[in-house]
């Protein structure tokens, strides 16, 4: 019930409409109880500090971001997140006491992800990122903070896979196809597999090339087995896709907004059914 105390989140984005998180906070703040709603705000490119400007103005709960705005966000912020700095991308702004912060919460998502469905701990890994954009990054930085053993990054831009890897420090390097072999876990950021991408059927490296007992990640969630995926399950690799760290993600926004634990069994049911 919508009431005079009843505070507001939204997600802003151009376009935004297609968004689930909707779907999941809403969900969240009705399994806790907790007096918000959540909403969809186009906001046009260029316009990220009008947002966080309504949002200090107007009393707003906080703000998902997506794109174009993750990187304009965070000079309208007055606290930005380490992460956030040094990946030049916020998708989360909070309160912090009086003031507003940004942070970025993909990579922290993928790791409570692959933990929560697989049972897998990014500590002492050796893992290959295939793919080098911003999600890559994100999980790059996670997974070393997560204490991961090395992040091999996999790219044909080797530039690109350059500043990925150096996201990982000392613990990451630039790859090719030949450090699947010995992988513990590895991941496919790249759109290949993605519905409605041009790129349904395509599968971004060749599964039997990893070991017996290696992880397979794919960060698409649309649709829910890619190509990729099936062939994981034909070799009987564990495996997961990109749901665990949209929820994941969206769990930790949650935290920073309310200061509770997020109700993850609802979030997950909630975009199951959105999809």
């Amino acid at each position: 019930m919508i009431t005079g105390h009843t505070r507001l989140a939204t997600v802003i984005g151009s376009p935004v409409r297609h968004s689930f998180s909707p779907a999941i906070h809403n969900a969240a703040f009705g399994a806790t109880g907790f007096d918000a709603i959540y909403t969809a705000t186009p906001v046009a490119p260029g316009d990220a500090a009008s947002a966080v400007d309504a949002m200090r103005r107007f009393d707003w709960l906080g703000m998902s971001v997506t794109m174009p705005h993750k990187t304009d966000v965070l000079a309208a912020c007055d606290v930005v997140s380490p992460t956030a700095e040094a990946l030049q991308s916020g998708n989360c702004v909070y309160w912090q006491g009086d003031s507003i912060a940004a942070d970025s919460t993909d990579g922290a998502g993928f790791v409570r992800g692959l933990a929560s469905e697989l049972d897998v701990d990014a500590a002492g890994l050796r893992c290959v990122m295939v793919g080098a954009g911003g999600a890559a990054r994100a999980v790059v930085r996670a997974l070393v903070e997560a204490g991961a053993a090395e992040v091999v990054v996999v790219n044909r831009n080797l530039e690109r896979a350059g500043e990925a890897a150096a996201h990982a420090a000392e613990r990451g390097r630039v790859g090719s196809t030949t450090d699947l072999v010995d992988a513990d876990l590895v991941i496919n950021s790249t759109p290949l597999g993605m519905a409605g991408a041009g790129h349904e059927t395509a599968v971004p490296f060749d599964v039997d090339l990893l070991r017996d007992d290696a992880v397979v990640s794919d960060l698409i969630y649309h649709p829910a087995q890619t190509p990729l995926l099936r062939a994981a399950a034909d070799r009987g690799l564990r495996h997961q896709n990109g749901l665990a760290m949209l929820v994941f993600q969206a769990a930790v926004a949650f935290e920073h907004w309310t200061g509770i634990d997020a109700p993850i069994e609802a979030m997950q049911s909630a975009v199951a059914e959105a999809l």
